[in-house]
């Protein structure tokens, strides 16, 4: 894969608290905002003219238990959008992409210890990493998100969150204190699934549009 000028890892809660109906929503808005021209012209508007995107489903910590939820699973490989072609490739392998782990507890930070793991996987050279955390509760099994966040930290990779706030109001709070780090980082909330599509279209364009401002990466981390 060509260079990029942004790494990106959609990491997507597949919990138990997401229904069916709220998971069509969640993988129908990401799918559309990749179909939006707004969205579209930002993935190309950087030096090397493309982003790469892959999406990561988390659940519960790993257990032979059906409890556990499984494994976190990449739903949507690594893929380059750097035209209109590349993006439409992307948001129909969203479309397409299968419920996997199966539903469980919501270990928030086995799954961006998976994101980070993904990132570090990326084919392409990339100017920058960003995970994109996506859910509706707060971690309850496995390691702690903050420890988690602090090795992303560490390593170069900003973290921000989008919390869905139907299960939890309270919700971004958390997200704010445990999750989100790095340069430039923050998190938006979103009332439900309802409002997902728009929620997360808004939530791209700010995270792909930051390759625009010079000095992004001087901006403090802020409550979206």
């Amino acid at each position: 894969m060509t260079p990029v000028d942004l790494a990106l890892c959609l990491a997507v809660d597949v919990s138990a608290s997401v229904d069916y109906d709220e998971f069509g929503l969640m993988l129908g808005g990401y799918a559309a905002a990749f179909r939006d021209p707004g969205i579209q012209a930002l993935c190309t508007a950087g030096p090397r003219g493309g982003i790469a995107v892959a999406m990561l489903f988390w659940s519960g910590a790993w257990s032979p238990m059906p409890q556990g939820g499984g494994r976190p699973e990449v739903a949507v490989p690594w893929m380059r959008v750097g035209d209109a072609a590349g993006a439409e490739a992307l948001a129909a392998a969203m479309d397409a992409a299968p419920r996997l782990p199966q539903p469980g507890a919501t270990a928030l930070g086995e799954g961006m210890a998976a994101g980070l793991a993904l990132l570090a996987r990326c084919p392409a050279d990339s100017t920058r990493q960003v995970m994109d955390v996506s859910g509706d509760g707060r971690h309850n099994q496995g390691r702690p998100p903050g420890l988690v966040r602090d090795i992303g930290v560490a390593a170069g990779v900003t973290i921000n969150a989008l919390a869905v706030l139907n299960e939890e109001p309270d919700l971004l709070e958390h997200y704010v204190a445990e999750v989100i780090g790095g340069p430039g980082s923050f998190a938006m909330p979103c009332p439900d699934y309802d409002a997902f599509a728009a929620a997360i279209r808004e939530k791209l364009k700010r995270e792909i549009g930051s390759l625009l401002l010079a000095g992004a990466d001087a901006l403090s981390p802020s409550l979206g």
